[in-house]
Protein backbone atom coordinates (compact mmCIF):
# COMPACT_ATOMS: atom_id res chain seq x y z
CA UNK A 1 0.00 0.00 0.00
CA UNK A 2 1.37 3.62 -1.01
CA UNK A 3 2.62 5.81 2.07
CA UNK A 4 -0.57 8.54 2.90
CA UNK A 5 1.73 11.13 1.94
CA UNK A 6 2.71 9.87 -1.42
CA UNK A 7 -1.01 9.09 -2.27
CA UNK A 8 -2.05 12.46 -1.18
CA UNK A 9 0.32 13.88 -3.48
CA UNK A 10 -0.66 11.28 -6.43
CA UNK A 11 -4.03 12.44 -5.96
CA UNK A 12 -3.28 15.81 -6.34
CA UNK A 13 -1.53 15.36 -9.44
CA UNK A 14 -4.73 12.88 -10.77
CA UNK A 15 -6.94 15.55 -10.38
CA UNK A 16 -4.78 18.67 -11.56
CA UNK A 17 -4.66 16.07 -14.85
CA UNK A 18 -8.38 15.57 -15.14
CA UNK A 19 -8.80 19.20 -15.47
CA UNK A 20 -6.54 19.47 -17.93
CA UNK A 21 -8.37 16.87 -19.84
CA UNK A 22 -11.29 18.28 -19.23
CA UNK A 23 -10.57 21.85 -20.28
CA UNK A 24 -9.22 20.53 -23.75
CA UNK A 25 -12.59 18.77 -24.15
CA UNK A 26 -14.63 21.46 -23.34
CA UNK A 27 -12.40 23.36 -26.04
CA UNK A 28 -12.82 20.49 -28.73
CA UNK A 29 -16.92 20.62 -28.45
CA UNK A 30 -16.49 24.36 -28.41
CA UNK A 31 -18.78 24.60 -30.78
CA UNK A 32 -21.48 21.77 -30.21
CA UNK A 33 -21.31 21.98 -26.32
CA UNK A 34 -24.16 19.21 -25.87
CA UNK A 35 -22.25 16.26 -26.89
CA UNK A 36 -19.75 17.23 -23.88
CA UNK A 37 -22.43 17.03 -20.98
CA UNK A 38 -23.97 14.27 -19.25
CA UNK A 39 -27.21 13.56 -19.68
CA UNK A 40 -29.43 14.79 -17.03
CA UNK A 41 -31.70 11.34 -15.98
CA UNK A 42 -34.59 13.82 -14.68
CA UNK A 43 -35.03 15.14 -18.18
CA UNK A 44 -34.57 11.59 -19.78
CA UNK A 45 -37.08 10.18 -17.33
CA UNK A 46 -39.51 12.99 -18.13
CA UNK A 47 -39.14 12.39 -22.05
CA UNK A 48 -39.02 8.68 -22.19
CA UNK A 49 -42.48 8.14 -19.36
CA UNK A 50 -41.05 5.40 -17.60
CA UNK A 51 -43.62 2.25 -17.03
CA UNK A 52 -42.36 0.46 -14.11
CA UNK A 53 -39.21 0.40 -12.07
CA UNK A 54 -37.51 -2.85 -11.69
CA UNK A 55 -34.54 -3.62 -8.65
CA UNK A 56 -32.20 -5.81 -10.77
CA UNK A 57 -29.61 -6.02 -7.84
CA UNK A 58 -25.81 -6.17 -7.57
CA UNK A 59 -24.19 -6.04 -10.87
CA UNK A 60 -20.82 -5.43 -12.78
CA UNK A 61 -21.65 -2.57 -14.79
CA UNK A 62 -19.23 -1.27 -17.76
CA UNK A 63 -18.17 2.20 -17.06
CA UNK A 64 -18.65 3.01 -20.99
CA UNK A 65 -22.34 2.37 -20.37
CA UNK A 66 -22.59 5.31 -17.93
CA UNK A 67 -24.16 8.61 -19.26
CA UNK A 68 -25.56 10.49 -17.19
CA UNK A 69 -26.78 11.56 -13.44
CA UNK A 70 -29.31 12.55 -11.42
CA UNK A 71 -28.13 14.96 -9.59
CA UNK A 72 -24.33 15.69 -10.59
CA UNK A 73 -24.75 16.06 -14.25
CA UNK A 74 -23.61 19.49 -14.48
CA UNK A 75 -20.34 18.78 -11.93
CA UNK A 76 -18.78 16.46 -14.76
CA UNK A 77 -18.55 16.43 -18.53
CA UNK A 78 -19.62 13.76 -20.53
CA UNK A 79 -16.18 11.66 -19.56
CA UNK A 80 -16.87 11.84 -16.33
CA UNK A 81 -14.12 14.43 -15.97
CA UNK A 82 -14.40 17.25 -13.12
CA UNK A 83 -15.67 19.94 -14.29
CA UNK A 84 -15.01 22.77 -11.41
CA UNK A 85 -12.11 23.40 -8.56
CA UNK A 86 -14.19 23.12 -5.54
CA UNK A 87 -14.60 19.34 -6.53
CA UNK A 88 -10.68 18.61 -5.22
CA UNK A 89 -11.10 17.65 -1.66
CA UNK A 90 -13.78 15.08 -2.20
CA UNK A 91 -12.59 13.66 -5.90
CA UNK A 92 -8.75 13.80 -4.19
CA UNK A 93 -10.10 11.70 -1.06
CA UNK A 94 -11.81 8.98 -3.42
CA UNK A 95 -8.77 8.71 -5.60
CA UNK A 96 -6.56 8.58 -2.69
CA UNK A 97 -8.55 5.73 -1.72
CA UNK A 98 -8.81 3.63 -5.07
CA UNK A 99 -4.59 4.22 -4.47
CA UNK A 100 -4.40 2.80 -1.19
CA UNK A 101 -6.79 -0.21 -2.69
CA UNK A 102 -9.27 0.63 0.36
CA UNK A 103 -12.54 -0.92 -0.74
CA UNK A 104 -15.69 1.47 -1.34
CA UNK A 105 -19.56 0.70 -1.55
CA UNK A 106 -20.96 -0.12 -4.71
CA UNK A 107 -22.32 2.91 -6.98
CA UNK A 108 -26.04 3.04 -7.37
CA UNK A 109 -26.95 3.05 -11.09
CA UNK A 110 -30.58 3.68 -13.10
CA UNK A 111 -30.86 1.57 -16.01
CA UNK A 112 -32.32 3.14 -18.96
CA UNK A 113 -32.42 0.50 -21.93
CA UNK A 114 -28.47 0.14 -22.23
CA UNK A 115 -27.55 3.06 -20.71
CA UNK A 116 -26.78 4.09 -17.23
CA UNK A 117 -27.75 7.04 -14.57
CA UNK A 118 -25.70 7.71 -11.62
CA UNK A 119 -27.92 7.76 -8.29
CA UNK A 120 -24.75 7.93 -5.86
CA UNK A 121 -21.51 7.67 -6.50
CA UNK A 122 -20.34 10.22 -9.34
CA UNK A 123 -16.47 11.12 -7.71
CA UNK A 124 -16.40 7.07 -7.71
CA UNK A 125 -16.99 6.60 -11.48
CA UNK A 126 -15.29 9.79 -11.95
CA UNK A 127 -11.78 8.81 -10.63
CA UNK A 128 -12.30 4.94 -11.54
CA UNK A 129 -12.71 6.04 -15.65
CA UNK A 130 -10.08 8.86 -14.78
CA UNK A 131 -7.58 5.47 -13.94
CA UNK A 132 -8.87 3.35 -16.62
CA UNK A 133 -11.25 1.14 -14.64
CA UNK A 134 -13.34 -1.10 -17.37
CA UNK A 135 -16.41 -2.26 -14.65
CA UNK A 136 -17.13 -1.29 -11.59
CA UNK A 137 -19.79 -2.56 -8.95
CA UNK A 138 -23.48 -0.87 -8.57
CA UNK A 139 -26.59 -1.73 -6.89
CA UNK A 140 -28.91 -1.35 -10.32
CA UNK A 141 -32.63 -0.26 -10.68
CA UNK A 142 -33.96 -0.13 -14.24
CA UNK A 143 -36.87 2.04 -15.53
CA UNK A 144 -38.77 0.05 -18.32
CA UNK A 145 -39.64 2.38 -20.98
CA UNK A 146 -41.51 2.06 -24.70
CA UNK A 147 -38.91 3.80 -26.53
CA UNK A 148 -34.85 2.81 -26.26
CA UNK A 149 -32.06 5.28 -25.63
CA UNK A 150 -29.13 4.61 -27.51
CA UNK A 151 -25.74 4.64 -26.58
CA UNK A 152 -24.03 8.43 -26.95
CA UNK A 153 -27.59 10.02 -27.18
CA UNK A 154 -27.61 13.48 -26.56
CA UNK A 155 -30.79 14.86 -25.05
CA UNK A 156 -31.08 17.08 -28.28
CA UNK A 157 -31.34 14.00 -30.34
CA UNK A 158 -33.27 11.67 -28.09
CA UNK A 159 -35.95 14.77 -27.79
CA UNK A 160 -35.94 14.93 -31.99
CA UNK A 161 -36.67 10.84 -32.43
CA UNK A 162 -39.00 11.04 -29.61
CA UNK A 163 -41.15 13.65 -31.58
CA UNK A 164 -40.54 11.79 -35.00
CA UNK A 165 -42.06 8.65 -33.42
CA UNK A 166 -45.03 10.37 -31.66
CA UNK A 167 -46.22 11.85 -34.91
CA UNK A 168 -45.72 8.75 -37.05
CA UNK A 169 -47.78 6.58 -34.18
CA UNK A 170 -50.31 9.51 -34.46
CA UNK A 171 -50.57 9.59 -37.91
CA UNK A 172 -50.83 5.68 -38.40
CA UNK A 173 -53.43 5.44 -35.34
CA UNK A 174 -55.42 8.44 -36.91
CA UNK A 175 -54.80 8.46 -40.65
CA UNK A 176 -55.47 12.42 -40.30
CA UNK A 177 -52.63 12.84 -42.71
CA UNK A 178 -55.27 12.05 -45.24
CA UNK A 179 -58.09 14.73 -44.69
CA UNK A 180 -55.85 17.63 -42.82
CA UNK A 181 -52.65 19.50 -43.67
CA UNK A 182 -50.29 18.50 -40.59
CA UNK A 183 -47.58 20.92 -41.70
CA UNK A 184 -48.77 23.01 -38.31
CA UNK A 185 -48.78 20.01 -35.84
CA UNK A 186 -44.64 20.30 -35.21
CA UNK A 187 -44.04 20.20 -31.03
CA UNK A 188 -41.01 20.97 -29.23
CA UNK A 189 -41.58 18.24 -26.34
CA UNK A 190 -42.74 15.20 -26.44
CA UNK A 191 -46.60 14.28 -25.53
CA UNK A 192 -48.25 16.74 -27.41
CA UNK A 193 -50.12 14.49 -29.94
CA UNK A 194 -51.83 12.75 -26.85
CA UNK A 195 -53.80 15.87 -25.73
CA UNK A 196 -54.26 16.60 -29.45
CA UNK A 197 -56.20 13.32 -29.55
CA UNK A 198 -58.18 14.47 -25.97
CA UNK A 199 -59.09 17.59 -28.36
CA UNK A 200 -60.21 16.16 -31.26
CA UNK A 201 -62.54 13.37 -29.11
CA UNK A 202 -63.53 16.83 -26.63
CA UNK A 203 -64.81 18.42 -29.95
CA UNK A 204 -66.39 15.37 -31.36
CA UNK A 205 -68.27 15.13 -28.08
CA UNK A 206 -70.05 18.85 -28.17
CA UNK A 207 -70.82 18.24 -31.88
CA UNK A 208 -72.79 15.17 -31.08
CA UNK A 209 -74.80 17.01 -28.41
CA UNK A 210 -76.98 18.47 -31.42
CA UNK A 211 -76.78 15.71 -33.45
CA UNK A 212 -79.47 12.80 -34.04
CA UNK A 213 -76.74 10.26 -35.82
CA UNK A 214 -73.05 10.50 -33.95
CA UNK A 215 -70.47 11.84 -36.05
CA UNK A 216 -67.18 10.29 -37.00
CA UNK A 217 -63.45 10.53 -35.92
CA UNK A 218 -62.66 11.96 -39.06
CA UNK A 219 -65.27 14.25 -39.33
CA UNK A 220 -65.03 15.63 -36.04
CA UNK A 221 -60.96 16.23 -36.53
CA UNK A 222 -61.90 18.42 -39.98
CA UNK A 223 -64.51 20.16 -37.87
CA UNK A 224 -61.61 20.89 -35.00
CA UNK A 225 -58.83 21.56 -37.23
CA UNK A 226 -60.54 24.36 -39.40
CA UNK A 227 -62.97 25.87 -36.27
CA UNK A 228 -60.35 25.20 -33.55
CA UNK A 229 -56.87 25.04 -33.93
CA UNK A 230 -56.60 26.74 -37.56
CA UNK A 231 -58.16 30.20 -36.58
CA UNK A 232 -55.52 30.20 -32.82
CA UNK A 233 -52.40 29.37 -35.50
CA UNK A 234 -53.43 32.18 -37.21
CA UNK A 235 -54.03 34.26 -34.24
CA UNK A 236 -50.59 33.92 -33.50
CA UNK A 237 -49.10 34.16 -36.52
CA UNK A 238 -51.33 37.67 -37.18
CA UNK A 239 -50.69 39.32 -33.76
CA UNK A 240 -46.59 37.98 -33.86
CA UNK A 241 -46.65 35.73 -30.44
CA UNK A 242 -44.38 33.74 -31.64
CA UNK A 243 -41.25 35.99 -31.76
CA UNK A 244 -42.30 36.23 -27.83
CA UNK A 245 -41.37 32.55 -27.62
CA UNK A 246 -37.85 31.48 -28.93
CA UNK A 247 -37.50 27.87 -29.74
CA UNK A 248 -41.16 26.95 -29.68
CA UNK A 249 -43.85 26.41 -32.14
CA UNK A 250 -47.15 27.77 -33.11
CA UNK A 251 -48.60 23.97 -31.76
CA UNK A 252 -46.81 24.35 -28.71
CA UNK A 253 -48.39 27.92 -28.68
CA UNK A 254 -51.82 26.23 -29.43
CA UNK A 255 -51.97 24.00 -26.69
CA UNK A 256 -51.11 26.51 -23.94
CA UNK A 257 -53.27 29.37 -25.33
CA UNK A 258 -56.21 26.61 -25.28
CA UNK A 259 -55.39 25.75 -21.71
CA UNK A 260 -54.78 29.34 -20.11
CA UNK A 261 -58.90 30.87 -22.48
CA UNK A 262 -60.43 27.81 -20.48
CA UNK A 263 -58.94 29.24 -17.21
CA UNK A 264 -60.40 32.80 -18.52
CA UNK A 265 -63.39 31.66 -19.07
CA UNK A 266 -64.13 30.01 -15.99
CA UNK A 267 -62.59 33.13 -13.94
CA UNK A 268 -64.89 35.84 -16.36
CA UNK A 269 -66.98 33.80 -18.13
CA UNK A 270 -67.27 33.03 -21.82
CA UNK A 271 -67.58 36.73 -23.29
CA UNK A 272 -63.76 36.27 -23.50
CA UNK A 273 -62.34 35.80 -26.51
CA UNK A 274 -59.92 34.02 -28.24
CA UNK A 275 -58.01 36.60 -29.47
CA UNK A 276 -57.98 38.31 -25.90
CA UNK A 277 -56.72 34.65 -24.18
CA UNK A 278 -53.87 34.73 -26.93
CA UNK A 279 -52.87 38.20 -26.51
CA UNK A 280 -53.12 37.90 -22.60
CA UNK A 281 -50.88 34.67 -22.75
CA UNK A 282 -48.52 36.53 -24.91
CA UNK A 283 -48.42 39.33 -22.32
CA UNK A 284 -48.16 36.86 -19.32
CA UNK A 285 -45.42 34.06 -20.64
CA UNK A 286 -43.88 35.59 -23.49
CA UNK A 287 -40.44 37.57 -23.33
CA UNK A 288 -39.92 40.69 -25.65
CA UNK A 289 -36.68 41.27 -27.77
CA UNK A 290 -34.67 42.92 -25.00
CA UNK A 291 -36.00 40.37 -22.14
CA UNK A 292 -34.57 37.67 -24.86
CA UNK A 293 -31.24 39.40 -25.40
CA UNK A 294 -30.66 39.67 -21.65
CA UNK A 295 -31.26 36.04 -20.88
CA UNK A 296 -28.66 35.29 -23.44
CA UNK A 297 -25.99 37.55 -22.30
CA UNK A 298 -26.88 35.66 -18.42
CA UNK A 299 -26.49 32.31 -19.79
Amino acid sequence: MMPMESAKMQASLDFNKARTREFFSRVVHFLRPQKNQLLNFNEVKTLLRPNAEIYRGMQVIPIDKIVGSEGRYRDFNVAFLPRNEYMRSRWESVDKAHIQDVILPPIKLYKVGDSYFVRDGNHRVSVAKSQGVEAIDAEVTELKTAYKLEHNETLEELRDKLLKYEKDRFVDQTHLDQIIPLEHLEFSDPGRFDEILQHIQGHKYYMNLNMTDEISFQDAALSWYYNVFLPIIQTIGHEGIIARFPGRTKADLYIWIVRHWDELKRKYGEKVSLKDAALDYSHRKGKGFWEQLRGLFKR
